[in-house]
């Protein structure tokens, strides 16, 4: 049975704790690898340079709009590709455990579960609510 008094609550913290975790993933990028190695990083992989500095990007806007619950539905939802592309390109060849060398699959697959937790349950509380736009007839 789900507790309507404290399950809004949960939400929150699922949903902060996520946001957060991307901004430290998009902080490793930026202050320990460098968006420039980032972007070298990549093309080892196979992957354009540029698209270092869209990922980057997109874990900042997505870790913001989780953070303050803005769409967070779409928002958890939208941030799964990232962490499929981390599986898919980094972590899936390395195995499952996360302390394997490069880092196995187990993390990032238990961080897209949470997104899409998140997704399921909604925004909770202190959630941005934009106003819909109605357009002149």
């Amino acid at each position: 049975m789900t507790d309507s008094k404290t399950t809004p609550y949960a939400a929150l913290l699922l949903r902060i704790t996520l946001g957060i975790l991307f901004l430290a993933h998009l902080g490793l990028k930026y202050f320990v690898f460098t968006p420039a190695g980032t972007a070298q990083f990549f093309q080892s992989l196979s992957l354009p340079g540029w698209f270092a500095y869209v990922t980057m990007l997109w874990e900042l806007l997505g870790a913001l709009a989780l953070i303050i619950g803005f769409y967070t539905r779409i928002s958890a939802v939208v941030m799964v590709p990232v962490l499929l592309g981390a599986i898919v390109t980094v972590h899936g060849p390395a195995g499952f455990f996360f302390t394997d060398p490069n880092g196995g699959w187990e993390y990032p697959a238990f961080w897209i579960v949470g997104l899409l937790a998140l997704a399921l349950i909604g925004d909770g509380p202190h959630a941005i609510k934009p106003t819909k736009f109605k357009l002149a007839k």
